[in-house]
């Protein structure tokens, strides 16, 4: 037995549906930019992070050359004192 809707709540129900239809694009595209927009701010992230730990390396390195470089002098020092003291 067939049961009759009423033709206004069967156009709601189309109505529903195709409008669910035709937002399914914009909705999938706008997760699409969301989704690239929040990896390229984690890349970016990562390069600032990055570029901080070689400028942090860089003066590590830069430090360590000039302590090397000014105690060259007091090594060579040294030396030639305990020459003279120990014949």
């Amino acid at each position: 037995m067939a049961t009759v809707v009423n033709e206004q709540i069967t156009d709601a129900v189309t109505q529903t549906n195709v409008k669910v239809v035709a937002e399914s694009p914009a909705m999938a595209l706008g997760n699409v930019y969301q989704t690239a927009a929040h990896s390229t701010g984690i890349m970016f992230e990562n390069a600032v992070n990055i570029q901080n730990q070689q400028n942090i390396l860089t003066h590590a390195a830069t430090t360590q050359g000039t302590m090397q470089i000014y105690s060259v002098d007091t090594i060579s020092d040294a030396l030639s004192i305990a020459k003279m003291l120990n014949p």
